[in-house]
């Protein structure tokens, strides 16, 4: 008894909350790349290991890069393994066997609470357990309803049963923000399709926005709630305007170039969509390697910012953005506090804001640096032009779990390929969660020291 009861001590101390978040995604992962390995009924050509390990990763971190033809080189089982993968990926396998255990009659670990709350909720809710059954609900709602539509759409251009696939695939992969897709020119052929661009946007946009956003719109559709939360006006406003002037600068950057051959309505439903996908889902309906300089600027930053938080996107966060926006604006006013919606915003959170911006431009930076050292060392054999806005566009979609790529995804060196990995994983979890996961278990200091400045700026 005294040797169990220390394992669970053992346990109990060393595994904490980000540890448990971080290694659920990593054994997803794992078990993702055995069953897709050790099957050949997974796919229809040899495929290499570090080849497989990169679609499990990508799939499970909902990024979307690929770095072979999900559609010509896996089986209908590998890619109804993806498939899974990224649902799970998408909603995180804590919140899956959280919801199994409430489904059993089971009591609720306080470390898987304490994980899906710091996943999906902004604040501890007396409602938790509502909520918890509300992610699954709306997940497979939206899911369903953009199979539905999707389908209908397919209908006319394939098979019935190859139809209902194809929707499937593409509704629960835009609802998870990973971006596979089963074209193996994603969703071009389909560029001036109306039904298809509006369910597959809807479709990112809902996913993109978190979950809690969702369950506070519905309470207020119903009546249930009279205000909506500072979180949820923040991602929506946020949202909207990323959305609305990422297309208005798509359109004019592209206008004379890219889509100059368009007609006016596919011109912005490309713009609209573009901006929509870019910040956190990989479709595209057009060609992104062919796109102008400040385009790809542009696409940078949308990938850098990201989805929401408790979503099914990476990036460092709309309201990251905002925060730091906000921080500025209160400082340029004089104002120590920073404040909106006649609410104060605690300085943990611009704390954390700040803390996760610059973690995440090291670790940009570092990953880029990896692959640029890479090629110079001669482990690429292609270095007839320069290849830096090449990697630091892959680095950016991979750590926004994005999945657009400039064309050199499937031209990576397995030593780079590996750094990827390493981009998709921690924009998936998070680089503070990932810090958080590797260092001691904090120690309480009994010292606390004298202040003193420094000149800063």
């Amino acid at each position: 008894m005294k040797f169990i009861f220390k394992i669970k001590t053992y346990f109990s101390k060393h595994f904490t909350s980000p540890r448990i978040f971080v290694l659920s995604f990593a054994i997803v992962i794992i078990i993702g790349t055995l069953i897709l390995w050790f099957f050949p009924s997974s796919y229809r050509r040899p495929l290499r290991f570090i080849d497989v390990l990169f679609t499990s990763t990508s799939a499970v971190c909902v990024t979307g890069l690929t770095v072979i033809d999900i559609g010509k080189d896996l089986t209908l089982f590998g890619q109804i393994v993806t498939l899974i993968l990224f649902q799970i990926g998408g909603l995180g396998i804590i919140t899956f066997s959280t919801i199994f255990f409430v489904i059993m009659g089971r009591p609720i670990r306080f470390k898987d609470r304490e994980i899906v709350q710091s996943s999906f909720l902004y604040s501890p809710m007396r409602d938790f357990i509502v909520i918890l059954k509300s992610i699954l609900f709306f997940s497979f709602f939206f899911e369903f309803i953009g199979i539905i539509i999707l389908f209908i759409r397919f209908s006319y251009d394939f098979p019935k049963g190859e139809a209902f696939f194809k929707a499937l695939y593409h509704a629960i992969s835009a609802f998870n923000n990973c971006g596979y897709s089963l074209f193996s020119n994603s969703l071009a052929e389909y560029r001036s399709d109306m039904i298809v661009n509006l369910t597959i946007m809807g479709l990112i946009v809902i996913g993109g926005i978190g979950f809690i956003v969702q369950y506070e719109i519905f309470k207020k559709i119903t009546g249930i709630r009279k205000r909506f939360s500072i979180h949820t006006k923040i991602v929506l406003i946020s949202t909207i305007i990323l959305i609305l002037f990422g297309a208005l600068f798509f359109y004019l950057f592209e206008y004379n170039h890219v889509i100059k051959d368009f007609s006016m309505r596919d011109k912005i439903l490309v713009s609209l969509f573009q901006s929509i996908t870019s910040r956190t889902c990989g479709f595209s309906t057009i060609e992104i390697g062919s796109l102008t300089n400040q385009t790809i600027l542009l696409l940078l930053i949308l990938m850098f910012i990201g989805a929401s938080p408790g979503s099914t996107g990476g990036g460092v966060k709309t309201t990251s953005l905002a925060l730091l926006l906000l921080t500025i604006w209160n400082r340029f006013k004089g104002n120590q506090e920073v404040s909106v919606f006649s609410r104060t915003i605690s300085k943990e959170n611009v704390n954390r804001m700040i803390s996760i911006i610059f973690a995440s431009f090291f670790a940009i930076t570092f990953i880029t640096s990896m692959l640029l050292i890479s090629a110079e060392k001669g482990l690429l054999p292609d270095l007839s032009r320069n290849l830096f806005i090449e990697y630091l566009f892959e680095v950016v979609s991979a750590f926004g779990t994005v999945g657009l790529s400039m064309g050199v995804t499937q031209k990576l060196s397995d030593f780079q390929k590996i750094a990827i990995i390493i981009m998709m994983f921690s924009g998936r979890v998070g680089p503070l969660t990932v810090a958080y996961s590797l260092t001691r278990i904090k120690v309480k200091r009994e010292i606390i020291y004298a202040e003193e400045g420094i000149m800063i700026g």
